[in-house]
């Protein structure tokens, strides 16, 4: 069979940009613009992203104030402050809201995206971080790193109507919409843990052997896989939510954090303390890295942008302040 000339062409490009990308991995990132921001050189924390209507939220957990992105025009629309050490922040489509970890009041604080208003303050432990929402009980789980449990926060009432012991440290959480669990890293025991929110009761735990101290979660819900991000020895560990077993470690930029992944492209970032980004891309289940990218140092959040595959990076300081770095991936093909 004959091979079109053109199709060749394709090819010998998409060779060619694979192997350029071999020799220097930060040419597969593509810098797009830095957006200037307020607040000082501050460490920010986790990211929200609405894809409705492009609205990106950012914590800024040292000016305690959230920025509020839009990333059609790429403007700031606002900052609200009054949120001193804002940490974890989700975003819940179906009710137009952000629940955001004020850790210095204890608090998770619920904003109407739409008209960027204040309308609760829930208690929730000593050191709210990550969040999960679980839609069949229309509950948030917000893990308490330092007081070591999952707090439950029922988010039609606003009010909080559980806590869950763990016994130790706790890292980030996620929702598993096909087991409809809540998984949890338990860093003082490294391990893994499933809360079945029904009964509210944790039903499995997946002691882990290839990384230490797992804080940053990412569940894909296509792959069905969860990816734990270990800050004591620079691993990402690998959770197969089918048969409950743990798959092969990799090796990650030092000081990981927090995760994203763009799924049409199957790329997962692994964001650092370090100011890099561990990059791997996800085939038939397995990931296969492509390298450790420079961003900033300190910029150890990474939000996606599904539809446009931008990828952002609050940077604490670059030059005389702080910025939101946008980048996106080079065009490369994927079987």
């Amino acid at each position: 069979m004959k091979t079109h000339p053109l199709a060749w062409g394709a090819w010998l490009i998409s060779f060619w940009s694979a192997l350029s990308l071999w020799a220097d991995p930060s040419s597969f990132l593509q810098p797009q613009q830095d957006i200037p921001l307020t607040g000082g050189t501050s460490r920010f924390d986790y990211q929200a992203f609405d894809p409705d209507t492009g609205s990106l939220f950012i914590a800024h957990m040292g000016a305690g104030q959230i920025v509020v992105f839009n990333t059609r025009t790429n403007r700031v629309e606002a900052t609200l402050a009054g949120y001193p050490g804002v940490t974890g922040l989700l975003y819940v489509p179906e009710l137009h809201r952000v629940y955001a970890s004020v850790t210095r009041s204890h608090q998770v604080v619920v904003l109407d995206t739409e008209h960027l208003r204040e309308i609760a303050r829930v208690p929730a432990g000593n050191f709210p971080d990550g969040m999960a929402y679980v839609p069949d009980t229309h509950e948030i789980y917000v893990s308490d790193e330092i007081g070591g449990e999952e707090t439950i926060i029922n988010v039609v009432k606003n009010v909080r109507v559980a806590s869950i012991p763990l016994g130790g440290e706790v890292g980030n959480t996620r929702f598993d919409p096909i087991n409809h669990w809540v998984w949890t890293a338990v860093e003082a025991k490294n391990e893994l843990a499933a809360i079945d929110p029904k009964t509210r009761q944790v039903v499995k735990v997946v002691p882990l052997h290839g990384g230490d101290h797992p804080h940053g979660l990412y569940l894909d819900g296509r792959s069905h896989l969860l990816w734990a991000a270990c800050d004591k020895d620079d691993k990402l560990v690998t959770l197969d939510l089918d048969h409950f077993e743990e798959g092969p470690a990799y090796d990650l930029a030092h000081d990981p954090d927090i995760l994203d992944m763009d799924p049409d492209l199957h790329l997962l970032y692994v964001a650092s303390e370090s100011g890099m980004v561990s990059l791997f891309r996800e085939k038939d289940r397995k990931l296969s890295k492509l390298g450790d990218i420079p961003i900033g140092q300190g910029a150890h959040s990474v939000q996606v942008d599904p539809g446009t595959h931008s990828v952002y990076f609050p940077v604490p300081k670059m030059g005389k302040g702080p910025v939101l770095r946008i980048l996106r991936p080079a065009s490369i093909q994927y079987p």
